[in-house]
């Protein structure tokens, strides 16, 4: 065991600066506001591979940790929208030329960083128009380039970041709380809580009608990152298959509770099973009272129904009593039924 607590930063990244906590750029060991997604990506890499060494023995617990403060800084730094407001934090007048970055497609993305040839990428639009695909999803469909290049592409091209599952696994706290068939149906996993925001791993954006759910269900903003196809494929099979149950969060604002993100106590969860009763099942007594009260009804009202329609079959200005006397005890009857269940049920309690 290790005899006194190690400084991960300075032992392990060679960080001198000795103010804390450290910003993303300085853990990622970057210059302060790096905008190029490809140097910050490589940096994550890198650094990710090195931890991953010390996560056996004595730090499993601090490489991890650090492990998830790599990827939180990778993927803040690589989503446009969210780079902007932590850069504003830390004391950024303006990103330059944030609008020629803004204006590259990702069919010019894909030119520019040789992922396709010209005439491939032409070929590709022909068939996603043809069949109603997406353009990224017809060339990894079409297999003009490998499935990590494309939607790195696509995922700068959208000003989201790029997330490796194999790198940064499914949230095992957070998934569980999602319908199954949710997931399945838009292709997305949970993947971590940062600057209060959950992060969701899928091949494309997210509605903002699911963002809007989850936001609701879990009481904070939405957001995506982009991964490959097969990878949530993968993971959806793992986390979502057919007999999966869902349980529901409580929000962390109605239960007066930190979210986990925030360092509070976990929102306490309850599993919700189809097709179950909201009602305890009732106890053998109840059940017993409740038929006796039911056969007392049904037979006080059937006796009630038919002696009104002899009574109503002898008055002379009733041609047929019979008729509103059976009317009479059919209603009785149901009455009985229920006046039945409802008194079973006082019983009971």
């Amino acid at each position: 065991m290790a005899d006194k607590k190690i400084d991960v930063y300075r032992d392990w990244l060679k960080i001198t600066a000795t103010n804390r906590p450290l910003n993303y750029y300085q853990i990622l060991k970057l210059k302060p506001f790096e905008d190029d997604t490809a140097v910050i990506r490589d940096h994550y890499r890198k650094l990710n591979a090195y931890i991953r060494k010390f996560a056996t023995g004595d730090y499993i617990d601090e490489s991890q940790e650090l492990l998830n403060e790599l990827a939180k800084g990778m993927l803040c730094l690589t989503d446009k929208e969210r780079k902007a407001e932590y850069d504003e934090s830390l004391g950024r007048k303006s990103a330059p030329d944030a609008g020629r970055a803004a204006s590259r497609s990702f069919d010019e993305i894909l030119v520019r960083n040789k992922v396709v040839a010209p005439e491939n990428l032409k070929k590709a639009k022909q068939y996603a128009d043809a069949v109603g695909l997406d353009l990224h999803m017809a060339i990894i469909q079409q297999k003009l380039a490998p499935q990590e290049q494309v939607m790195l592409a696509f995922a700068e091209s959208e000003g989201l970041p790029f997330i490796n599952l194999n790198e940064i696994p499914v949230d095992e706290y957070y998934a569980p709380q999602i319908d199954p068939n949710m997931a399945r149906s838009h292709s997305f996993v949970p993947v971590m809580a940062d600057m209060g925001k959950l992060i969701l791993a899928s091949p494309v954006p997210l509605s903002l009608d699911v963002e809007e759910q989850l936001r609701v269900l879990f009481d904070m903003p939405i957001r995506s990152a982009i991964c490959t196809p097969g990878q949530v494929n993968a993971a959806i099979a793992k986390y979502y298959p057919r007999d999966a149950v869902q349980q529901i969060v409580r929000p962390a604002a109605a239960a007066g509770k930190k979210g986990k993100d925030a360092g509070g106590e976990q929102a306490k969860t309850v599993k919700v099973r189809k097709n179950r009763a909201a009602k305890p099942e009732l106890t053998a007594e109840a059940k017993k009272n409740r038929i006796l009260f039911t056969v007392m009804g049904f037979c006080l009202c059937m006796m009630a129904g038919f002696f009104l329609g002899w009574f109503t079959h002898k008055m002379p200005q009733i041609k047929d009593g019979l008729i509103p006397g059976s009317i009479a005890a059919v209603i009785g009857a149901a009455a009985g039924f229920f006046a039945g269940g409802i008194f079973g049920e006082r019983e009971e309690e």
